[in-house]
């Protein structure tokens, strides 16, 4: 539409189109400045696809959990909602008020954080510091990255009031709704979490660290991120650059200036994502958490994976593995069109492709100069990654079914 821009001419076809894909994925790719390209209808569009989107990524990752949960058999569901004080099938509306009410009750105490400080400190007026609150409290909470301002976050980059509340509503809104739920039930009694909780509670505490801690140690004397602050800036920084390629998108710093060493941690870090039945994207903490303990078992030559006093059945496993092997299908035959078309390397360009796929929003600038076929590209990864890991999970599981026979068993050589 003509009203979405300043001018007179209505956008392309393919521009608006990528930008309603990056919003209803909650990614935050662009191909155009959000500040200036788009007028305020078409910034409250992008807003309100964001929205919708990632409250209809919750809410269908939180039911298609209860799904699953449902095909389970009997007694084993029975034990599980014992346990859990799981909901049930028939909650349906009251899952969906519930995370309608959690979204906006966050949303809703980050927009003031931010309103009160774009009014405080940078001299807007109240009706541009609360649109500006209310925008990007949105996109934290979402993961999904777009910003009001032509340098994304880059001219707050030390500011801890307005990047503090950003992160926090990042991880709030990627941690997933049942591990909220269940941490404001059990939040004194973490001996009592599920594994799911705590597989997403103790996994992302270490990722954040980790990604908070190389950050700092890689980025400390770069002269084109960090290495121009002061000290508390550079913490500020290193605090932002930690948290954003859990699936948030915002860059405080400039992408395209970071050390190839930062950039493979990104790697890992946009990879794995953040929590199920959440805003964030990724292959999810738990499934990669998972992994981890599945080979520390085989490792140790034990049958079962166990993890805090429960065993992981077989079923699970395999349907982490599809998730990821899937995954990695996906983000190498996408990297593979983008080089084909482009000339650019293979490092920044398999940047661009992992932050799609995992509904980042990162990017090291290449995404505006981008063809055609590569913006397409870069939309079906979108896509594919916001829906298709939970929808692969769960139909896998929905699918499940014994056989009443085994084969005989042979081993193929391995390794």
């Amino acid at each position: 539409m003509p009203i979405s821009t300043p001018g007179p001419t209505r956008p392309p076809v393919l521009t608006a189109a990528f930008t309603s894909v990056s919003a209803v994925c909650v990614t935050g790719l662009t191909t155009v400045d959000t500040a200036t390209y788009w007028s305020p209808f078409g910034q409250a569009v992008i807003v309100g696809l964001i929205q919708i989107g990632g409250f209809g990524i919750m809410t269908l990752a939180t039911l298609l959990g209860m799904l699953v949960g449902s095909k389970l058999r009997l007694r084993s569901s029975l034990i599980a909602q014992a346990e859990t004080h799981s909901l049930n099938i028939g909650d349906v509306r009251h899952v969906v008020r519930r995370v309608a009410v959690t979204m906006l009750a966050f949303e809703a105490v980050f927009a003031i954080a931010l309103t009160l400080r774009f009014r405080a400190r940078y001299g807007d007026t109240w009706a541009e510091a609360v649109w500006h609150g209310i925008f990007h409290s949105i996109s934290a909470f979402n993961n999904a990255g777009f910003a009001l301002y032509s340098d994304n976050l880059m001219g707050f980059v030390d500011d801890a009031w307005i990047m503090f509340p950003i992160c926090v509503a990042i991880i709030a809104g990627g941690i997933g709704f049942p591990v909220l739920f269940e941490l404001r039930r059990r939040w004194r009694q973490p001996q009592a979490w599920t594994v799911h909780t705590r597989l997403t509670v103790y996994g992302s505490a270490v990722l954040l660290v980790a990604g908070i801690g190389a950050f700092l140690a890689l980025e400390w004397t770069n002269g084109g991120t960090l290495g121009g602050l002061t000290a508390w800036g550079k913490i500020v920084g290193g605090v932002t650059g930690g948290v954003v390629p859990r699936t948030a998108g915002f860059n405080s710093i400039d992408y395209g200036q970071i050390t190839p060493e930062t950039m493979s941690v990104n790697y890992v870090l946009m990879f794995v994502g953040g929590g199920s039945a959440g805003t964030a994207g990724g292959i999810k903490v738990t499934t990669f958490f998972l992994l981890a303990f599945v080979i520390w078992s085989e490792v140790r030559g034990e049958r079962d994976t166990n993890i805090a006093h429960r065993r992981v059945g077989g079923d699970t496993v395999r349907q982490a593995l599809t998730v990821v092997l899937l995954a990695l299908a996906a983000i190498a035959g996408g990297t593979m069109v983008i080089l084909l078309v482009t000339d650019y390397a293979l490092d920044v360009v398999l940047f661009e492709t992992i932050s799609a796929f995992a509904t980042v929003g990162l990017s090291t600038g290449i995404t505006p100069n981008l063809p055609p076929a590569a913006e397409i590209t870069l939309m079906v990864l979108m896509f594919v990654g916001r829906v298709g890991t939970i929808t692969v999970a769960s139909a896998l599981a929905l699918k499940s079914r014994h056989r009443h026979f085994h084969l005989p068993e042979e081993r193929p050589v391995i390794g």
